[in-house]
């Protein structure tokens, strides 16, 4: 399989970039859950200086990381059900700096053939000189699921953000692979008020030969990487080919990646295996060589 990355330049309003974001003709039926919370920096660190949550999405925990804080999301709810939308939204003010994971997988119920399935409206806003590392638990997919996923990043000058995203095919113990009827995920990306970046997947297995020989063959499991910041410089591209050269073999387990530098202050990372551990173990390795490399921070596990 190919894992070489293209960059494509596309040009798209703002206006329309805009509609696709608060669009709520779609809403009707839906049970919206929300997420809000402030970040701001101060002289003992970053704290969480505000939020605000609804059922079923909570704040399980923040605790100090250094300057930066750690925060963990909830969702004390079995998972997303048909009808279900989560929206989510970070402010870092200047200097602040957020490390942001969740409890456990994201998991997507079945949608049956009425409903429209779940949602996920995720943004984040950082405010100059502003850090946050996003490294959430992968996305399970269930058998007759149907998800959209939608993020969008808007950076001050000097902010970085760095976010990854494991994708599942399935319970494949349970002998799911590619069973779920639609996963659809969006990312815009702003530098001040210039799209920079905009990503767009859609993935629908019954219409789609996902195991043929240059689509995923015999790899089940995906995963990307983002870096985004005008801190990034074509030498971390290299360090980042460098560091998944080096992450050991797995008998049984083969892995292929790709990394490119995007358009603008800009890098990705794609990667696909058989597994998500796999995955977040190749993904996690570049997230603290770059943390290291790009920011002067120690590595750390979670």
């Amino acid at each position: 399989m190919d894992m070489s990355m293209t960059t494509v330049t596309i040009t798209i309003t703002e206006m329309h970039i805009r509609q696709s974001i608060i669009d709520t003709s779609s809403l009707e039926g839906q049970r919206i859950s929300q997420l809000r919370a402030a970040v701001e920096k101060r002289e003992r660190g970053t704290i969480l200086a505000s939020k605000y949550h609804t059922a079923p999405l909570k704040i399980a925990k923040a605790f100090p990381m250094g300057d930066a804080l750690g925060v963990i999301v909830m969702d004390v709810s079995p998972g997303l059900l048909s009808g279900d939308r989560y929206e989510l939204q970070w402010k870092i003010g200047h200097e602040a700096h957020l490390f942001l994971t969740n409890q456990s997988f994201t998991k997507v119920h079945p949608a049956p053939d009425s409903m429209g399935g779940s949602a996920i409206r995720q943004s984040f806003e950082l405010g100059r000189n502003a850090i946050v590392e996003s490294m959430p638990q992968p996305v399970m997919l269930y058998r007759d699921a149907v998800l959209e996923s939608e993020t969008v990043v808007r950076l001050e000058a000097g902010a970085v953000w760095m976010g990854a995203e494991v994708l599942c095919p399935g319970r494949t113990l349970r002998g799911e692979r590619f069973a779920y009827r639609s996963y659809k995920n969006r990312l815009n990306v702003y530098d001040g008020e210039e799209l920079i970046y905009a990503q767009r997947q859609v993935i629908v297995p019954e219409q789609q030969l996902l195991s043929a020989p240059g689509c995923l063959a015999e790899l089940t499991h995906t995963g990307v990487f983002y870096a985004f910041s005008d801190r990034i410089k074509a030498c971390h591209a290299e360090c980042v080919r460098s560091t998944l050269e080096a992450i050991p073999n797995r008998s049984g387990h083969p892995i292929q990646w790709g990394v490119s530098l995007t358009y603008k202050h800009g890098l990705a990372v794609m990667a696909a295996g058989t597994a998500a551990w796999l995955i977040q173990e190749a993904l996690a390795a570049v997230w603290r060589m770059l943390r290291e490399e790009m920011l002067g921070l120690s590595p750390i596990s979670f």
